[in-house]
C-alpha cells in the first residue's frame, strides 16, 4: 500500500513593502497551488489585512492550506511613529533608515513562532538577514529571496567584488562591469547611495549579502529565456544553488485576483476598463513610478506639459497622500479629459499593462514593474531612480533592446534625483510609441511575452523549476 505523501510546511516571511509583499504572496499562491502544502505568512497588525485578503479567494491545491500568523511591529523601540508598519508610510529619509533597523527587531518573534511549529523551510526576503541564523539553528533550510532578476543580481556582486566605480574619477565618467556576458556601463552617480545614511545602509547591505550566501538556495522571480546568459552565469560561474520561478505576477490568472492584487485599487474596476475599451489598440501609454518613489511638483510638472505638449493619450498613477498638486491646478487635468486618465493611489497595474489598448509604460524599472511590463509585450520608458533600478534599466535598454532611455542619471532613495525637462520626457514618450524603432522594440518584447507564458505553464521552465524545488524540500527528512 502506497503512503500518503506528507504535508509540507513552508512559511514565508516577507518584507513589509509593496514591492517586496506583492511578488511574496504571489509565490504563496504558487505554492498552494500543488497539492500537500501548508504555507504560513507571517507579518504585523497594519499589514495583516492586507495579505488576508489578497490571499482570500487564492486557489489552492486539494491538500493544501494558507494561514497569516501575525507578530507585533516595534515601531516605538526604532522611534518610528506607532502604525508605521510598511514602507510605503515613510515619508522622509530619517524614517527610511529607521524602519530597514526596526525590521531586525523582528527576530525573537519570529524565532519562537519556527521553534513552535518546525517548518519545512522558512522562505525570507533579503531584507531579514537574520533568517539564515534562525533556521541554521533550527536545522532547516533557509531560501533567500531578494525580489530581482538574475542580470541585476550578478551585476550588483561584481559591483562589490570588484569596485570598478572606484577607478573613474567623476560621478559621470564611464566604466565598464568586467566578467560579465555582456559589457555593461554604468557611472558612479547611478551605483552610490544617496539620500539616506550612507554608511549604515551600507553596512546592513552587506550583511544581508553575505547572509544570503550562506542560506540553502535562492528563489527569482525570473524565467530563463529572460536572462538565460545570467542564470547560467549565476549557477555555473558563482556557483549558485538558485531556483526561477517567474514571472509569479502570472500566477494571477482571474481577472478580480489581477484587479485586487497588492491593496484594494483607486479605481472602480467598471470605470478602468470601460475608458480603456474605448481606446485604439497600442494607443496609451501607462505611467507609474512605484509605490515608494518620491516626485516633486515641479518635476510632475514637467511630466504633465510632456504629455500635453505630444498629444499622447495616457494612464497616469500618482501617490495618493502626497498634496503636492499645485501643478494640476492651471487646468491640465480638464484639458486631457479625453486623452488621459490620472489616478491617485493604487492601481490595478497588471491589469492595465495587459489591456490591448496600451502599447507603452514609463517605469522606474523596480523589478516587479519590468517583469510586469515584459510580461504584457511593452515597450518602456525607463526612469530610474534608486535600488537596482539603473542596473534593471540597462537589462531593459542595452540587453533586452526593449526600451529607451529617459536620462534619469543620478541614484536618490527620497527624490527623482536627476530633474527632467518636458521636451526630453516628450522625446522618450515618443520614441517608444511612434518612432522609427518603436515596431523592433515592440516586436522584441511580445516574444518576451509569449516567452514568459510558456515559462509558467505546466511544462515549462518556472514551473518545472518550482516542481523541483518542492520536490527536493519533500525529501528532506522531517
Amino acid at each position: 500500500m502506497t503512503a500518503e505523501p506528507r504535508q509540507l510546511r513552508v512559511v514565508f516571511l516577507p518584507f513589509m513593502a509593496s514591492g517586496h509583499t506583492i511578488p511574496m504572496l504571489d509565490i504563496v499562491r504558487l505554492f498552494a497551488a500543488r497539492d500537500c502544502i501548508k504555507s504560513t505568512v507571517i507579518t504585523t497588525p497594519v499589514n495583516a489585512p492586507n495579505i488576508s485578503s489578497s490571499l482570500e479567494n487564492c486557489v489552492t491545491g486539494a491538500t493544501s492550506t494558507i494561514d497569516v500568523h501575525i507578530i507585533p511591529f516595534p515601531a516605538r523601540e526604532a522611534g518610528l511613529p506607532e502604525g508605521i508598519e510598511n514602507l510605503d508610510q515613510v515619508t522622509s529619509q530619517d524614517m527610511y533608515s529607521k524602519f530597514i533597523f526596526s525590521a531586525q527587531l523582528l527576530r525573537d518573534p519570529v524565532e519562537r513562532f519556527l521553534e513552535d511549529i518546525r517548518p519545512d523551510c522558512l522562505i525570507a526576503d533579503f531584507f531579514f538577514p537574520f533568517a539564515t541564523d534562525i533556521a541554521a539553528k533550527l536545522g532547516i533550510p533557509r531560501l533567500d529571496f531578494h525580489g530581482t532578476g538574475f542580470f541585476p543580481k550578478c551585476a550588483m556582486g561584481i559591483l562589490r567584488q570588484y569596485e570598478p566605480q572606484k577607478t573613474v574619477l567623476s560621478d559621470d565618467e564611464p566604466f565598464i562591469l568586467p566578467k560579465l556576458p555582456h559589457q555593461v556601463k554604468l557611472t558612479k552617480s547611478q551605483v552610490e547611495r544617496r539620500g539616506i545614511d550612507n554608511s549604515g545602509i551600507t553596512q546592513f547591505i552587506g550583511v544581508a549579502m553575505e547572509a544570503g550566501m550562506r542560506c540553502y538556495g535562492e528563489i527569482f522571480n525570473s524565467f530563463y529565456d529572460l536572462e538565460p546568459d545570467y542564470v547560467d552565469y549565476y549557477r555555473n560561474v558563482l556557483k549558485k544553488k538558485c531556483w526561477h520561478i517567474g514571472p509569479v505576477s502570472l500566477s494571477n490568472r482571474r481577472m478580480d485576483e489581477k484587479f485586487f492584487r497588492g491593496k484594494n485599487s483607486a479605481l472602480n474596476e467598471h470605470e478602468c476598463l470601460e475608458w480603456l475599451d474605448s481606446k485604439e489598440p497600442e494607443s496609451v501609454i501607462y505611467i507609474c513610478f512605484g509605490s515608494t518613489t518620491k516626485f516633486s511638483g515641479p518635476q510632475l510638472k514637467e511630466i504633465a506639459l510632456a504629455l500635453e505638449s505630444s498629444g499622447q493619450q495616457f494612464i497616469w498613477v500618482l501617490q495618493k497622500d502626497k498634496g503636492d498638486e499645485e501643478w494640476l491646478r492651471d487646468g491640465f487635468e480638464e484639458r486631457m479629459h479625453n486623452k488621459g486618465l490620472i489616478v491617485r493611489g493604487w492601481a490595478p497595474q497588471v491589469v492595465i499593462l495587459g489591456h490591448k489598448a496600451v502599447g507603452g509604460f514609463v517605469t522606474h524599472c523596480g523589478w516587479n514593474s519590468t517583469l510586469e511590463g515584459i510580461s504584457a509585450g511593452l515597450p518602456m520608458v525607463t526612469w530610474p531612480v534608486f535600488a537596482e533600478q539603473f542596473l534593471n534599466e540597462k537589462l531593459i535598454t542595452d540587453i533586452l533592446k526593449i526600451g529607451v532611455q529617459v536620462g534619469s542619471k543620478q541614484w536618490n532613495v527620497m527624490s527623482e534625483g536627476t530633474f527632467l525637462k518636458s521636451g526630453e520626457i516628450g522625446a522618450a514618450l515618443k520614441r517608444v510609441m511612434k518612432g522609427s524603432d518603436a515596431l523592433e522594440m515592440r516586436n522584441r518584447a511580445k516574444k518576451l511575452k509569449d516567452f514568459a507564458r510558456e515559462a509558467v505553464d505546466e511544462g515549462g521552465s518556472s514551473y518545472c523549476n518550482l516542481s523541483s524545488l518542492i520536490q527536493e524540500l519533500g525529501s528532506r527528512q522531517p
